[in-house]
């Protein structure tokens, strides 16, 4: 009886969130198998099938990963979960036809897909802060793509992935959602079992969203593999990124995330600039916690700001946590003993526009931007009152205006021997990187464009920019991650299911990249370790 009730304690496990929320009745539900239904989350089913193809791949290495030894592999086209693949050319289909039997049977695969908008009232609910589940039954297996995402962990069943032979996949799809908000989903449908295709067809059975009215704000999960994917432009990128790339997802619910800085103490510190916030992400137990509310913002218009709240932040050479703060017009740092120092706040008599992103020199001079983004009508509001968006520097205490050079001046960090200083433009018509040559009191020369990424699609200027010990660049630019080498080769483009704003390396070694992506934080194990600041802050559990 003793090892029966072992055993049964071995295999016990909590329920996911989805199997929590299967059990309590939702507070709303839109049946997405019906006209009405798709016209309230403003919706259009679009269809596919799919083709398997043969593909070039590599063989095997010693090491098991893909090795040098070419060969051929087999994949399908195409590949339809992304949120910003094109179906437009898609066959548009009634939703009351859902079940009706589709793709060519036998070994057959294929897509569908809706975008969703979150509507203003579901009956008289207001869905304002809902947690919002997608529900759906293929015949016979569904894998679920949600705004460019599909989460696997090992021994996973269901949710995002296969979960049985005609089962229901279930799984939370937006947290803390908001009228307006649109949620694209991509449902790949499997005609199986595949080790003996049946004579039928891929339909679904059903299809629907659930309102519940719980707790949604941000959360830290069970870190867990999803997909990603590596645009390589030169062989070199293959010494930085491993050839059987892998991103883990840590936590997800946050209105926005940015200025991640690593601590010794074992935990990643990041902003949610729309939350006013600053969150402490302890990566041994994958916890997550506030660590300092009202982080940007203290003032009772609040309400007007899209991004009130801290964006950067960056360990001084002592250790002491650096804060751009948006509202406040400020950088500050955080003693060791909770109590805040302002170390700039105006130029010239002049309120600074709001600090962006931020990095130290090892002698302590601090070099920031200053772009209007934290202010509720940018370049044209009352609040702003320098004219020109600028890089300052702080050197021996004394604020210098260094450039003025860029619209926009976002992203800043240095090349490793502190000879350069690469700053980056969030400006739509202009994606540049600068690089400058550095002075010894912080003054700036030699200006000039180091990468242009104006002619490259989406609609993202350039975000964040961190450096490897070796000089490359990786940057937060159109469509994803660019990794740029020091001599301003483009290598190749790390793709995460979101967008990644900006990046720090953590974990003993370095070289573990931490990205804030979004309403997401990932993490992604590199080959070669970054630049970060060398000290460390204590493990403060909450800063005052």
């Amino acid at each position: 009886m003793a090892a029966l009730l072992l055993l049964a304690a071995t295999f016990a496990r909590a329920a996911s969130p989805e199997e929590m929320l299967a059990k309590r009745k939702a507070e709303a539900a839109i049946d997405l198998g019906t006209k009405q239904g798709v016209q309230l989350v403003k919706g259009e089913w679009r269809y596919s099938d799919t083709k398997i193809i043969e593909i070039d791949f590599k063989g095997a290495g010693t090491d098991g990963q893909p090795g040098t030894v070419p060969n051929k592999a087999y994949d399908f086209t195409p590949h339809a979960g992304r949120a910003d693949f094109d179906d437009s050319k898609w066959e548009v289909i009634d939703p009351t036809t859902l079940d009706k039997r589709r793709s060519a049977g036998k070994l057959a695969f294929n897509w569908y897909r809706i975008q969703i908008t979150v509507p203003e009232r579901v009956g008289t609910f207001d869905p304002t802060g809902s947690t919002l589940v997608f529900s759906t039954s293929l015949d016979d297996y569904a894998e679920i793509w949600v705004d460019s995402e599909i989460p696997r962990a090992a021994g996973q069943s269901g949710g995002s992935v296969i979960k049985g032979w005609n089962a229901e996949n279930r799984l939370i799809i937006g947290r803390g959602i908001k009228p307006g908000q649109r949620i694209q989903l991509a449902i790949f449908g499997v005609n199986g079992p595949l080790s003996n295709p049946p004579t039928n067809y891929i339909y679904m059975k059903y299809a629907s969203l659930e309102f519940h009215k719980v707790p949604a704000g941000p959360v830290a999960v069970a870190p867990h593999e999803v997909n990603v994917e590596v645009i390589r432009l030169d062989p070199a990128i293959d010494k930085i990124v491993p050839p059987n790339p892998k991103l883990f997802k840590l936590a997800e619910g946050f209105q926005f995330t940015e200025g991640p800085v690593w601590s010794r103490a074992g935990s990643l510190l990041f902003s949610d600039p729309n939350a006013n916030t600053i969150y402490k992400y302890n990566a041994p137990h994958a916890k997550l916690s506030v660590f300092k509310s009202h982080s940007g913002y203290f003032g009772k218009d609040i309400a007007e700001y899209f991004q009130p709240g801290s964006n950067g932040l960056t360990l001084d050479p002592q250790g002491r946590l650096t804060i751009n703060e948006h509202g406040n017009h400020r950088v500050t740092r955080l003693e060791n003993d909770g109590r805040l120092t302002v170390l700039a706040d105006k130029y010239e008599g002049k309120r600074l526009n709001s600090p962006n992103d931020l990095v130290y020199r090892s002698d302590g001079t601090l070099f920031f931007t200053d772009p209007p983004f934290g202010l509720p009508k940018f370049y044209g509001d009352p609040r702003k009152e320098l004219p020109y968006s600028g890089v300052f520097a702080l050197y021996k205490n004394q604020l210098r205006l260094v450039s003025t050079d860029l619209k926009g001046p976002n992203g800043i960090a240095f090349s490793p021997d502190e000879k350069y200083l690469y700053v980056g433009n969030w400006d739509t018509e202009k994606k540049i990187i600068m690089r400058y040559e550095v002075s010894a009191d912080g003054t700036l020369s030699n200006g000039a464009v180091f990468f242009d990424m104006t002619q490259a699609a989406g609609e993202d200027a350039i975000d964040g920019i961190k450096v490897d010990q070796q000089g490359n660049l990786y940057v937060s630019g159109p469509g994803g991650l660019w990794i740029i080498s020091s001599e301003a080769k483009h290598l190749g483009t790390i793709i995460p299911p979101k967008h990644p704003h900006n990046i720090a390396w953590g974990a003993d070694d370095g070289k573990t990249l931490y990205m804030t992506a979004q309403g997401s934080l990932y993490r992604m194990p590199l080959n070669i370790p970054g630049m970060r600041p060398d000290a460390g802050i204590g493990d403060l559990s909450q800063a005052k």
